[in-house]
């Protein structure tokens, strides 16, 4: 396989770029998501792939809850806010306007729209991130307009 030829048709999926919020028991968290789709209308499911080796992985497994906040075009630096894991950067919420939702995963009150999810599945034994399966369970729409995408930031993840 050319490996350069399968990065960068791997990097032309268009992505959008999510902050995916999350709670674990008092504990909650917040990082940068690119790989998300829809999967399902009924019920309604969106997949999410999320580094096997992360924290974040761990708090979606035991806390079963995410919210995914969709950023505005001009809301990259949101992004860039939450790309560092906790460890480095502290409490990654403090700070920023959040309220928690219905399923007590935190909503950005800067956010174009948000869904909260309940983790239905965890899968993908064989890769280096784990597919995570959330049903969603509440919707919110802040602001009507064009959502950011990988392309806009100028990142590559993929490939």
């Amino acid at each position: 396989m050319d490996l350069q030829a399968k990065k960068v048709a791997l990097r032309k999926i268009p992505h959008g770029i999510y902050v995916v919020g999350l709670k674990q028991g008092d504990q909650l968290n917040a990082f940068t998501a690119t790989w998300l789709t829809q999967v399902s209308f009924t019920p309604p499911l969106v997949a999410m792939g999320v580094k096997k080796d992360s924290h974040s992985l761990e708090m979606i497994k035991a806390g079963r809850v995410f919210t995914v906040n969709l950023l505005g075009k001009d809301q990259k630096s949101v992004a860039e806010h939450f790309v560092k894991p906790a460890s480095v950067v502290g409490e990654k919420l403090s700070g920023v306007p959040h309220r928690l939702g219905k399923t007590g995963a935190p909503i950005l009150e800067q956010a174009l729209a948000y869904v909260e999810c309940e983790v239905r599945e965890v899968a993908n034994d064989g890769g280096d991130h784990a597919l995570v399966i959330g049903e969603v369970v509440e919707a919110g729409v802040h602001r009507d307009e064009p959502a950011l995408t990988l392309m806009d930031t100028g990142w590559h993840y993929g490939g």
